[in-house]
């Protein structure tokens, strides 16, 4: 099994208690430390079977490949490339679709990853809590790696603080309307897997005195494009639009 224990101290360096990235401080200091981690498996043979073994890799690969690009691109303001203020959005869907990484003897996409690993292979809707495309909208990065023996217990943790999240998931007693991120609707049969309905799902994580049903009304939240970022790294930056930038793609 890969050593996740240079990737856990990078996070833990880098990444604040409420999931921003100092980019500024990782770019300035070590621009290089995640693609030098991971160039000793590139090569390597993946032989484990093990599902918590799989399941903590590829969130981990996933990541980390999203960061490196990043970094790579960085400052950025926003991970949808605009040209000529209009969204550019096959070379949005084109970041997720590159066999850009090269890991394990093959070449890999965050698409593949995502959708024929950890969706096809490993189906655990939480991936989608864990998961980051660098945005606001996404989940928030985790300040640490996941480790097999943790994984489970760590999606547990990353489910619960992405519902009871009010920028993610808000219900309104006054016209009794359930507010979502629109992960929920974009990935909504994995989530259906294992619960009845979209608010009974979330029902099993959000702290309110509430009763969702599947009758209960659900509207979509906008998604924040905006890259995820500790708020001074705004400041210290001229942040322009970069025409070649992240996000999970579906």
């Amino acid at each position: 099994m890969i050593d996740f224990e240079p990737w856990d101290k990078l996070l833990r360096q880098y990444v604040d208690a409420q999931g921003r990235v100092n980019y500024r401080a990782w770019k300035q200091e070590q621009p290089h430390a995640i693609s030098e981690w991971l160039q000793n498996y590139q090569h390597w043979q993946l032989a484990s079977d093990n599902n918590l073994e799989q399941l903590a890799l590829w969130i981990n690969l996933y990541n980390a490949f999203t960061i490196s690009t990043i970094l790579e691109r960085y400052p950025l303001e926003s991970i949808l490339p605009r040209f000529l203020g209009i969204p550019n959005w096959l070379a949005f869907l084109w970041f997720f679709q590159r066999k850009a990484y090269y890991i394990f003897g093959e070449y890999y996409s965050l698409g593949q990853i995502e959708h024929q690993i950890l969706r096809e292979k490993l189906p655990e809707p939480r991936i989608h809590f864990a998961i980051v495309c660098a945005s606001v909208g996404c989940p928030l990065l985790r300040a640490g790696a996941y480790f097999p023996e943790q994984v489970m217990q760590q999606l547990e943790e990353d489910a619960s603080r992405f519902i009871n999240n009010p920028e993610k998931v808000r219900y309104d007693f006054s016209s009794q309307t359930l507010y979502c991120n629109k992960i929920f609707k974009w990935y909504r049969q994995d989530f259906l897997k294992v619960a009845p309905s979209l608010p009974e799902y979330i029902a099993l994580y959000l702290k309110i005195d509430a009763n969702l049903t599947a009758t209960t009304p659900i509207s979509y939240l906008d998604y924040d494009w905006n890259l995820n970022q500790r708020e001074f790294d705004k400041r210290c930056f001229d942040l322009s639009p970069n025409p070649s930038p992240s996000r999970r793609g579906e």
